[in-house]
């Protein structure tokens, strides 16, 4: 038996005892409506009990349909936000004098009762993997109800702090790791399909391969996100060479370079609380002692958003991104299987490239960030974009989302603090000399917003390395 079960286990054993102890019998408590225990788990003082209660309120969800899980978030926002008369007392209190407990008091005070709900819900056998779940219907929600952000704001609020680097252990994912973990890394990946376990065996058996996973010790089998590397002696360009089956192997002890070819969140309920710089810098650590020739640490990216930002600056006759002449040039990416064609390749790549270096250079969302999620991520935890490639990926969703595009974030050691501070601080694009050489020079140098994003550019369909909210 291993500690994650001997733990559900045990916690079984108590909630089944704090049934005994409920002052109600099985059959008048599952005649009290969801709010009323919700209310009745709030207010109980007395563990083995809260957690019989919590575990009723989680088997009633389990059981909900659509409409009553929206109706049940609907009930966290209305009826279990901050108590109003407490808050009023409390701001008037600071108001008359402002002193540090009174802050205090305040900060207590302007708290939505449901956060505390949300922490004795995790009282309930397996009661985080739920509550992941159940943060995953509600994503789904804010379509129709995008008041019930403000309920979403409390499950991540409370998810940063369950799921902070101190409580994530990083395993290793080898072709010897149990097959029901290995089931999901196939189901999980979300940059390059893994379409059979002889795929997912050519990843991860050869010895110039790595793969490695954070865990939470609450839900020890299912991975939260992971990395797939591949040990090269030199940078690829694409990522059929990366993942070609006639490729050449080369020993551990001849490589050079580690390549960040794949990285995905597994869980969705867990959108938005970052897990990758944490993994990437920890997994940089671990090869640097394993592998100490290693001195090059570079992803293959994806550019998930360039195919369609591109299309509304075509569309656009005043977008500074492209001159009337390049609109021309780029008119052949509008015929299906250009990319199989030499002359139409040929004629596409220079302006193509320097239709991307506006999009990763000048191009920013509405918050004055970089257009690209995938760069967002990496730029802001230090890495410099170095180069980007044509054709890099031909499949054909990297086709439809990137004209093939992908891009290599260079992680070099001694500057990732002076380019995270330069990004975070002055929003700046660190980027190779190449890269900023693609840029015209006639183009106008500020930067310009898109005026129409995606709703959500860090999702323009399933994604890829998805780390952003």
């Amino acid at each position: 038996m291993n500690g994650a079960s001997f733990l559900a286990d045990m916690l079984q054993t108590i909630t089944d005892r704090g049934r005994q102890l409920l002052p109600l019998n099985p059959r008048a408590t599952g005649r009290r409506t969801i709010d009323t225990l919700c209310e009745a788990l709030i207010s109980m003082s007395g563990e083995a009990s809260g957690m019989a209660i919590a575990k009723e309120i989680m088997d009633r969800w389990a059981a909900m349909d659509a409409e009553k899980r929206l109706a049940f978030m609907v009930m966290l926002l209305e009826s279990f936000g901050p108590d109003a008369d407490n808050l009023d007392r409390a701001i008037e209190a600071y108001r008359s004098d402002p002193t540090p407990k009174a802050l205090l008091d305040l900060h207590l005070a302007a708290e939505p009762r449901r956060q505390e709900l949300i922490r004795r819900l995790n009282l309930a056998p397996n009661g985080i993997a739920t509550l992941v779940s159940m943060r995953e219907t509600l994503l789904s929600q804010l379509a129709e109800r995008p008041d019930l952000a403000a309920v979403d704001s409390d499950f991540a609020h409370l998810f940063g702090s369950w799921f902070n680097r101190g409580f994530l252990v990083l395993r290793p994912i080898n072709w010897s790791t149990p097959a029901d973990i290995l089931e999901k890394i196939i189901r999980y990946e979300a940059v390059h399909e893994i379409g059979s376990w002889d795929e997912l065996r050519r990843r991860l058996q050869p010895e110039d391969r790595r793969c490695f996973a954070f865990f939470h010790p609450q839900l020890a089998d299912d991975p939260l996100i992971f990395v797939e590397v591949a040990l090269t002696r030199e940078m690829p360009a694409t990522i059929a060479e990366v993942l070609d089956e006639q490729r050449d192997h080369i020993a551990p002890a001849d490589a050079r370079t580690a390549v960040f070819y794949s990285i995905s969140n597994c869980q969705k309920g867990l959108r938005g609380i970052s897990f990758g710089n944490f993994l990437i810098k920890q997994v940089v650590e671990d090869l640097r002692r394993e592998l100490p020739r290693l001195d090059t640490f570079v992803t293959l990216s994806p550019v998930p958003g360039f195919a369609a930002w591109l299309e509304r600056q075509r569309a656009d006759e005043n977008a500074d991104a492209l001159s009337a002449d390049e609109r021309t040039k780029l008119a052949p990416l509008d015929r299906p299987g250009w990319s199989e064609d030499p002359q139409t390749r040929d004629s596409l790549r220079t302006a193509l490239l320097e239709a991307a270096s506006w999009y990763f250079l000048r191009a920013r969302d509405r918050k004055g960030k970089p257009a690209d999620p995938v760069a967002r991520f990496h730029l802001g935890n230090g890495a410099r974009l170095e180069r980007i490639n044509f054709l890099g990926d031909r499949s054909e969703r990297a086709m439809r989302q990137a004209h093939g595009l992908m891009v290599n974030y260079l992680y070099k050691l001694d500057d990732i603090e002076a380019n995270h501070e330069a990004f975070a601080g002055r929003g700046e694009v660190v980027a190779a000399a190449p890269v900023r050489r693609m840029l015209r020079s006639a183009r106008p140098t500020r930067a310009k917003t898109d005026p129409t994003p995606p709703t959500d550019t860090a999702t323009p369909e399933k994604t890829t390395e998805e780390f952003t909210r």
